[in-house]
């Protein structure tokens, strides 16, 4: 199929975006990478009526590794992110799910702030800054504002954004502990399909072992991915055992409401949620205890 008709415009400018966007015009779109919007235009399931083009705005295409965050522009693109060792290093959870996301040729059109504007509750980025409880920079022609993670995403391909907003940065919060690991992995009916459920975690240890800091999250099939911050705490001050682990992800997996659909019923995902959740803060542990 094609899309339906519309305008489109270049922006050159992040000012220029805000003043485009001034009205709150809810049939403008912005293109970034265009890995999730085409598709969707193509099949007629979004017709906008006016379309801005934000990739040639350099602006908006940046790294900055800094002592408690990483700052990265929101047109930044995938594989340029996942080639930067110095943002893995200080963030290595972006890299471990990147790997999941798509293919080559999608990673290196799409943008790290094209995926969490879009919102798609099966995505991986997202549930990492669920996870590390990003900060996403808007800005409007009014000026900017910030919104953590866990309120930028409302629902299914919703967003806090408003319509006069554009994502402009996102801040990756750095845990400075020694001894923090992490680990991201999914299951999909193929490499680079939607995940039916996604799982990842960070935690960090002291030196007897004991958890001092903890996250862990889900995704796949829900309306947003889930983390668990109350559930998290009962891991601190414990060496991660698997009896202490396999409660927490019990009561995880049961607040988890992943729906069904013809790829596989909730009770399934639910499962699935359990296992992976189990295996990947396992995964954190063991990552941490190697950390000197």
């Amino acid at each position: 199929m094609k899309s339906a008709a519309f305008e489109y415009a270049r922006a050159s400018s992040v000012a220029e975006v805000c003043d485009w966007l001034r009205d709150g015009d809810d049939d403008i779109k912005l293109i970034a990478g265009g890995q999730s919007l085409v598709p969707m235009m193509a099949m007629r399931l979004t017709r906008p009526a006016r379309l801005i083009d934000i990739n040639e705005i350099d602006a908006l295409k940046f790294v900055a590794v800094e002592k408690d965050a990483v700052r990265t522009g929101a047109c930044t693109r995938q594989c340029v992110i996942a080639n930067d060792n110095s943002l893995a290093k200080a963030v290595p959870l972006i890299r471990q799910a990147l790997e999941w996301v798509g293919h080559v040729q999608t990673r290196n059109r799409g943008t790290i702030g094209g995926s969490l504007a879009h919102a798609d509750p099966a995505a991986e980025l997202p549930l990492v800054a669920q996870i590390l409880n990003a900060q996403l920079v808007l800005r409007s022609f009014a000026g900017t504002r910030t919104v953590a993670a866990n309120d930028f995403f409302e629902g299914p391909l919703a967003t806090a954004t408003r319509a006069d907003e554009c994502l402009e940065e996102i801040r990756w919060p750095v845990w400075n502990e020694t001894r923090t690991g992490s680990a991201f992995t999914e299951v999909s009916r193929r490499h680079g399909d939607f995940a039916l459920v996604a799982a990842a975690a960070q935690v960090s240890l002291d030196a007897g072992g004991k958890c001092t800091r903890a996250s862990f999250g889900l995704a796949g099939g829900g309306y947003i991915p889930m983390t668990f911050p109350k559930l998290a705490a009962r891991l601190l001050g414990t060496i991660l055992d698997d009896e202490v682990v396999q409660s927490v992800v019990n009561d995880a997996a049961a607040e988890f409401d992943p729906g069904g659909d013809l790829h596989a019923n909730a009770e399934y995902r639910r499962q699935l949620a359990a296992v992976l959740a189990t295996r990947m803060l396992r995964a954190a542990c063991e990552d941490a205890r190697k950390r000197r």
